[in-house]
């Protein structure tokens, strides 16, 4: 898929399917981690219990020129649901459709898997993923499992 910055126009956006095992994963993760703890202050702990990566099983890292450009991962939360997990476009390569490319293959990963539903939580501070959800057609719903009756956090869900 070419990217979406036109001064970059011939570049395409690179998927691969892979696991936490993944360095080009754990770093992304680790620029993710300096971010989220910056934006989250004090709460930043509550979220990053429910944040390893050690049992995440399907990753994808976005490349570009094969340098890893944004990641995303899901894991299982139950029989007919994926729970979205650490999807992460550095600063610097925002805006160019990226993120909305991870998501897609996320998503359609789940469906190969047979999952019917995807789930994500993120952070009410984090309008940037607000809006990737919003537009790539999550609707809010309760907060599940450990978010529920957290102010801090958004749940979504999208049928697939």
């Amino acid at each position: 898929m070419p990217i979406a910055n036109s001064r970059e126009k011939n570049k395409m956006i690179e998927i691969k399917r892979t696991s936490s095992s993944e360095t080009d994963f754990q770093h992304l993760v680790s620029e993710l981690d300096g971010e989220l703890s910056k934006r989250n202050g004090e709460t930043n702990e509550f979220f990053a219990q429910y944040n390893k990566i050690d049992q995440i099983k399907h990753v994808i890292i976005a490349t570009i020129d094969d340098k890893p450009v944004g990641c995303g991962a899901m894991k299982a939360y139950d029989s007919d649901t994926m729970e979205i997990k650490r999807m992460f476009v550095p600063i610097e390569m925002r805006g160019k459709g990226i993120a909305v490319h991870i998501l897609k293959n996320l998503e359609k990963w789940a469906k190969e898997m047979n999952y019917s539903k995807c789930i994500l939580e993120t952070g009410n501070k984090m309008l940037e993923a607000i809006r990737l959800y919003e537009k790539s057609n999550y609707k809010v719903v309760p907060n599940y499992g450990q978010y529920n009756g957290i102010e801090d956090s958004i749940c979504f869900k999208k049928h697939l």
